[in-house]
């Protein structure tokens, strides 16, 4: 069947590029920031449309000129991994107060583009309850657009990548596609190999005595890969919390090496792993999924890292493909979630409405207190108006915070500053 097309934002050093590709995908467009990245992909597919700098910059691409009735026409899928900081659980968790989130953005060129399908990913934090309204308002936003929209957590290790790695994904299409979709499931049998299982031909290149050993050993699958932050210095393989995961499995965590042991080399803890090691744990470095880096061991690793994996994205993309054929028999299901009825009840309603009347038309058993919490929560990523009353606080639900394209938002003002320092 013939390949569809996609546009790809944020594309990094192209793993959900690679995955979509042999899913069937052809590229119009790839754009990324960091100039590394862009020599990946540049790398490994020079035929490419790569564009280098900010995807929100118009003077880099402007979207208008990929909707159907442009000369570049009509476009089957928009996809992306915006970057992850603005909901890290290990960050500050700032959403849409944070000038490098560019969740909302992408999910409004949605009607200028007009893509058969949408999809976006990125970290597990963006599904707690920190998020509820956020993610309630990007499925109001794809309705409006007559999409249909759904979030869903995608497990690498499901699809045979030996780590954890937990995503958050979402797919969107419009309506007559979406009831041909299904989020892709386990291959049975095609569990994910152990670490040991993984490296063992790596570990072993350098005549290390000990591989063998070690591979049995390291009998476990990994621990979420972080490329870290470029604020920070060299790489390593995560917080405290990590490194202790990687000590288990016998890796040393604090750094990545230049090359596997050689012959006598021993170590306290166990060795560190080398950027080839890494990729292969991410899922690239197989017959199907070959793939060379650009840039020095720090950025390589952080390229590496902060990826989406490529099998991972395969499977999402033979299930988005499939769903646009309509090959496969459609699906009738309930997609809209309830993220967080507070917002819900404020969202319905265009007035002031007060804490009383939102804990019962809710549905939810809450006092005062659980309502203000709520409301606190929302303020990071929506202007609420209160005011008091007689019968206590009312509240009324405003525009939402997040950089959408606006020419005043406060992006402008920070987000040049901090380019050099933005990771994935």
């Amino acid at each position: 069947m013939a390949s569809l097309s996609v546009i790809e934002i944020c594309a990094g050093a192209g793993g959900q590029s690679l995955g979509l590709e042999k899913a069937g995908f052809q590229h119009k467009l790839a754009v990324e920031l960091n100039p590394d990245a862009v020599a990946t992909l540049k790398r490994n597919r020079p035929k490419w449309d790569v564009k280098c700098g900010d995807v929100a910059d118009r003077t880099i691409w402007d979207p208008a000129k990929y909707s159907p009735a442009s000369d570049n026409g009509q476009t089957d899928l928009f996809a992306g991994g915006v970057p992850c900081p603005p909901f890290s659980i290990a960050g500050k968790r700032l959403g849409a107060d944070d000038e490098r989130d560019l969740f909302a953005w992408a999910v409004e060129q949605t009607p200028v583009i007009q893509p058969r399908a949408v999809l976006l990913e990125n970290v597990r934090g963006l599904s707690t309850p920190r998020f509820a309204g956020y993610r309630q308002h990007v499925l109001d936003r794809f309705r409006e657009f007559g999409y249909s929209a759904e979030w869903q957590m995608i497990h690498a290790s499901t699809f045979g990548v030996p780590q954890l790695r937990p995503r958050f994904v979402l797919v969107a299409m419009p309506h007559e596609y979406f009831e041909h979709f299904h989020w892709p499931i386990a291959v049975p049998g095609k569990s994910a190999l152990t670490v040991g299982e993984t490296l063992r031909s790596l570990m072993a290149a350098g005549r290390w005595e000990g591989a063998a050993e070690w591979a049995d050993k390291a009998n476990g699958i990994a621990p979420t890969i972080v490329g870290g932050s470029m604020k920070h210095g060299g790489a390593d393989l995560g917080p405290t919390g990590a490194k202790r995961a990687w000590a288990k499995l016998g890796v040393d965590g604090h750094g990545v090496a230049d090359h596997p042991p050689g012959p006598g080399a021993r170590f306290e803890v166990g060795p560190r792993l080398t950027c080839e090691m890494v990729a292969r744990l991410q899922g690239w470095g197989s017959k199907e999924f070959r793939w060379k880096f650009e840039g020095k061991k720090t950025s390589t690793y952080r390229q590496i890292g902060n990826a989406f994996p490529p099998p991972v994205a395969k499977a999402l993309g033979v299930a988005i493909k499939a769903a646009i054929n309509k090959t496969v028999e459609p699906e009738t299901r309930q997609v809209e979630a309830a993220h967080d009825p507070i917002y819900r009840v404020l969202r319905d309603d265009s007035g002031h409405v007060l804490a009383s009347e939102l804990a019962y038309r809710s549905g939810l058993s809450l006092n005062a207190r659980d309502v203000e919490w709520h409301i606190t929560r929302l303020r990071r990523d929506f202007h609420i108006d209160e005011v008091n009353t007689l019968d206590g606080p009312a509240y009324r639900l405003g525009d939402f915070r997040a950089f959408v394209g606006q020419p005043e938002h406060a992006r402008h003002e920070h987000f040049p500053a901090r380019k050099p320092k933005v990771s994935r």
